[in-house]
C-alpha cells in the first residue's frame, strides 16, 4: 500500500507547538555551583577559572578542568550542568547575533559583507541565515503573538505584524496625548471654579476624583478615568438642577465650566 503523501505546509502557517527552550536562568549561581564542587574537589586550578558571570569562559574551564573532579557523582552533575549551560548560550546567540545584524546593516552593510561573516557563500544565504534569526527573536518576544517559522515568508509575515501592531500603539498615545490636550484644561476650569456650583455630595465626590487623578493623567486608561469623572460632574448638576429647579452652577464662571465639560463630552 501506497504512503500517504504528505501536504507541504505553508512557509508562513504559525507553529502549533512551542520550541522546547531552556529559557531564564540564574547562571551566575550555577556557574558558582559548579565552583564549589572544584573547590571541594580540591582543584589546584580553580583560582584560574573565571567569574561567575563569565559564562563563556566558566564552561572553558570546567571543561578543561573536568578530570579534576573526584567522585562519578560530582563528575556527572557537573557535565550535565554543563550541558544545560551550553544549551542556553546557543539559544542566547540567534537573539544577539541577530541585534549586531540589525545594527550592521543599519550603518551599511550590504548583505555581500555579511555573508563570509555568517559563513554563507552568497548574499542571499546570508539574508536567509539572518531571517532564521529575526524568526527566534520574535519567537522569543512577549510582544509575538503567534510561533514564527524560521521561514524568509514567516518572518516578513511577523514583522509586518509587528509593525502594524506597534502602528496602532502609536496611534493610541497619539490619540491619548490630543484627548489630554482637549480634557485637562476643562477638567480644570472645574476645579478652579468648584465653589460656584452647588454643593452637592455627589458632585463633590467626582470632582474629588477629579483633582486626584489630574496630577498624574497620562495613559489611555487613565484619560477614560478622567472622562467618565468629568462627565458624572456635569450629570450631577443637570440632575440637580432638574430636581430643583434651580442652576447647577451659581455663577457665570461655574456655568461657562458645566457647559464646556458637557460640550466636550458630547463630542
Amino acid at each position: 500500500m501506497p504512503r500517504p503523501v504528505r501536504k507541504p505546509v505553508a512557509p508562513t502557517k504559525p507553529l502549533i507547538k512551542p520550541p522546547v527552550r531552556i529559557g531564564s536562568l540564574d547562571t551566575a549561581a550555577l556557574i558558582g555551583e559548579l565552583r564549589q564542587l572544584h573547590e571541594e574537589a580540591e582543584d589546584e586550578n580553580v583560582g584560574r577559572m573565571p567569574a561567575d558571570e563569565e559564562l563563556f569562559g566558566a564552561l572553558l574551564y570546567l571543561e578543561a578542568h573536568a578530570g579534576a573532579l573526584k567522585g562519578e557523582e560530582a563528575r556527572r552533575k557537573a557535565a550535565m550542568a554543563r550541558v544545560m549551560l551550553w544549551e542556553y548560550l546557543r539559544e542566547q546567540t540567534d537573539l544577539h547575533q541577530e541585534k549586531a545584524i540589525e545594527h550592521a546593516r543599519a550603518g551599511g552593510a550590504a548583505w555581500t559583507d555579511l555573508a563570509p561573516l555568517l559563513a554563507v557563500n552568497a548574499a542571499s544565504a546570508a539574508y536567509n541565515k539572518a531571517k532564521r534569526m529575526k524568526a527566534a527573536v520574535l519567537a522569543a518576544s512577549s510582544r509575538s503573538d503567534l510561533l514564527v517559522r524560521r521561514t524568509p515568508e514567516a518572518v516578513r509575515e511577523a514583522e509586518q505584524r509587528a509593525a502594524a501592531q506597534a502602528a496602532a500603539e502609536r496611534r493610541t498615545e497619539e490619540e491619548a496625548a490630543r484627548r489630554h490636550g482637549l480634557l485637562a484644561p476643562v477638567a480644570e476650569r472645574l476645579l478652579e471654579h468648584r465653589d460656584g456650583m452647588d454643593d452637592d455630595d455627589e458632585v463633590t465626590f467626582w470632582l474629588d476624583q477629579i483633582e486626584a487623578l489630574l496630577p498624574s493623567c497620562r495613559t489611555p486608561t487613565q484619560l477614560v478615568s478622567l472622562g467618565t469623572y468629568v462627565e458624572a460632574v456635569v450629570r450631577e448638576v443637570r440632575k440637580k438642577e432638574r430636581i430643583t429647579g434651580r442652576p447647577g452652577a451659581t455663577t457665570l464662571d461655574a456655568r461657562s465650566a458645566v457647559s464646556t465639560a458637557a460640550e466636550l463630552i458630547a463630542n
